[in-house]
């Protein structure tokens, strides 16, 4: 029987009403498991009204209050940890170690949210001038929104809501249609918490529900990760309404091999930070850049590493990657392979026609690997999004430097060397958000802020992290004077305030 996913608003399960439903899929079979309620515009005014009526009395409320809710919901995730996890392998396909991995980054966060009361610390400077003092505070700023991707289901919307409420925010998340099973759980796990109803909204919806929280008076602050299209889309649209927005679009990852590096390790950390999550994730390295007269060797050593890696059902302890999310997907990432050598590209690994017995109408894709890839071909140029790496090559470091630079992405970027003074010109010279020295995915702790440059992030501030409570902050200054009791008095003065 096919299961029903409806919203979450004001503390229970709203049945949508709009008559709109998407299917979910089971990657591994290809077969609908789940529909999944679109909301309407009117279903997206109800829940940013739950919202709002919440925010009157979660936007005052201590700050003891809130972390004793928040202690309570890292303590209910932990111990759900399994189940957040099998709703991720069932829709989005990754194996089952994997989704744990993503649950355990998201409560990175949820820690962070504990810790809130020393994050809004405020500053205060005493006798400024006589008798006056000058403090700067940061308050909540209403109801803000959060949409996030089919990717990360559980970790992406922990990235956000989090730190959200624990600033005195409330929320509504609009939660990827492909896989949104996650979102409602982690709702009802912040609700048996003790979070007050209201403060954490799920509706689940396509471009209409999207433009309904673009729009939305009452949303003061859009947090988004998604694609760049749609990040410059959210951005500008929200913005245009008046909102405070962080847009974290995509990404084309490169990793820059030194001549001096160690290329076991280096062709280790190349699969691993390709292939994992089947290269659906925008911190994947999708292109190696390897300098001198290291390439063949390298790309022999990621091939042999490559062909070696267990395709199969998420649900299967034995496997190591699963499929891809729709069968759409798969095909578009396959059509970057077909057409390589086209485009000049020598197809080293050719993953397109794998299947899994069994699962013959899965969502698969074996791994792809490409070598000698141009800067002006498709498969360079876009962000494929699945288990797809392309080897170009370069003469120096400063050629690699140069060509990663060129990049229109800046998310994150790696080098490997044992070269201390050349990785500390990489990590000053390259133009990238965040930077990985023998290190292939540079996703930072929570304590950091994760974040872009260029085309992969739109907005002024990074999500998580000091940006993070930033963004779902507000500063004000208070600058106060008391007059001395011993004192009568001034009268008026209209000439320029004395500070001295």
């Amino acid at each position: 029987m096919t299961k029903t996913v409806h919203h979450w608003i004001g503390g229970k399960t709203v049945e949508g009403t709009s008559g709109n439903w998407g299917p979910v899929t089971d990657p591994a079979t290809g077969a609908v498991t789940t529909r999944v309620a679109l909301a309407s515009a009117g279903e997206v005014d109800t829940a940013v009204a739950a919202a709002k009526a919440a925010y009157a009395t979660w936007g005052t409320s201590s700050l003891a209050q809130r972390t004793a809710v928040l202690f309570q919901y890292r303590a209910l995730l932990d111990a759900h940890r399994d189940e957040i996890a099998d709703l991720i392998t069932a829709e989005h396909g990754k194996v089952h170690s994997d989704a744990l991995g993503e649950v355990a980054r998201g409560l990175e966060i949820v820690e962070l949210a504990c810790g809130i009361t020393v994050q809004l610390k405020g500053e205060l400077s005493t006798q400024v001038s006589n008798r006056v003092d000058v403090a700067a505070i940061r308050q909540p700023l209403g109801v803000v929104a959060g949409i996030t991707p089919f990717n990360f289901p559980a970790m992406v919307p922990m990235w956000m809501f989090p730190l959200a409420i624990a600033c005195g925010n409330t929320f509504v998340l609009k939660p990827s249609e492909k896989d949104p099973s996650a979102a409602n759980l982690l709702a009802e796990l912040a609700s048996q918490a003790g979070l007050p109803d209201g403060v954490l909204n799920v509706v689940h919806g396509d471009k209409v529900a999207v433009d309904a929280l673009l729009e939305h008076p009452d949303v003061a602050a859009v947090s988004f990760v998604g694609s760049t299209p749609i990040a410059k889309y959210i951005h500008t649209t929200a913005s245009a309404n008046g909102k405070r927005v962080q847009a974290l679009g995509g990404a084309k990852n490169h990793m820059l091999v030194l001549p001096d590096a160690d290329l076991d390790a280096a062709a280790d950390a190349a699969v691993s930070a390709a292939y994992g999550s089947a290269g659906e994730r925008c911190m994947a390295i999708s292109a190696v850049v390897a300098v001198g007269a290291i390439g063949d060797e390298l790309v022999q050593k990621i091939r042999e590493r490559a062909e070696k890696i267990k395709i199969g059902p998420g649900n299967d302890p034995t496997s190591e990657m699963g499929p891809l999310i729709t069968a759409a997907h798969r095909d578009k990432v396959a059509s970057y392979v077909t057409g390589a050598a086209a485009q000049g590209a020598e197809v080293v690994l050719d993953g397109t026609g794998h299947t899994v017995d069994g699962y013959e109408n899965g969502h698969w894709i074996g791994l792809s690997l490409l070598d000698k890839v141009s800067t002006d071909s498709d498969a360079y140029r876009d962000e494929i999004f699945g288990p797809v790496l392309c080897v170009l090559r370069a003469d120096t470091y400063e050629e690699g430097v140069r060509l990663i630079n060129d990049s229109p992405f800046g998310n994150g970027t790696a080098i490997f060397t044992r070269d201390g003074g050349a990785a500390r010109r990489f990590q000053l010279e390259v133009q990238a958000g965040m930077v990985g020295v023998n290190v292939p995915i540079p996703v930072p702790v929570g304590y950091h802020s994760f974040g872009g440059w260029k085309d992969s992030l739109f907005g002024d501030h990074h999500i998580y992290g000091n940006d993070g409570v930033h963004f779902y902050t507000r500063g004000k200054v208070v600058t106060t004077r008391w007059p001395d009791p011993s004192e009568a008095p001034v009268g008026v003065d209209l000439g320029f305030p004395r500070n001295h």
